[in-house]
């Protein structure tokens, strides 16, 4: 399904990174605030899901988190759930945030 590594985009005007496949639009809305950012919202096109399109953008968004040293607040659940089962992220989690 996805050819190649997905490149990821970071659509500021949208407040939202996103990964395109297929010529369909997978994204993950955000708010940022000093170094914090809230990760808000993921949506796959359905005819996309199970797929680990959502996965691989999480992957994504994560690696550009703590590239840009950014304190992580996943408020979606789908990134919340991500982060729980991948422990190698919880280093860029907002202190005292509990899962």
């Amino acid at each position: 399904m996805m050819a190649g590594k997905p490149e990821l985009i970071n659509n500021e005007a949208q407040s939202q990174f996103e990964i395109h496949v297929d010529g369909q639009v997978a994204f993950i809305e955000y708010a940022i605030e000093d170094r914090k950012i809230y990760l808000t919202h993921t949506e796959v096109p359905e005819s996309l899901q199970g797929n680990g399109i959502g996965s691989a953008l999480v992957r994504l968004v994560l690696q550009y988190i703590k590239k840009n040293h950014l304190v992580l607040f996943p408020l979606c659940s789908f990134v919340a759930h991500y982060v729980d089962n991948h422990t190698e992220w919880h280093s860029i989690l907002s202190e005292g945030y509990q899962m």
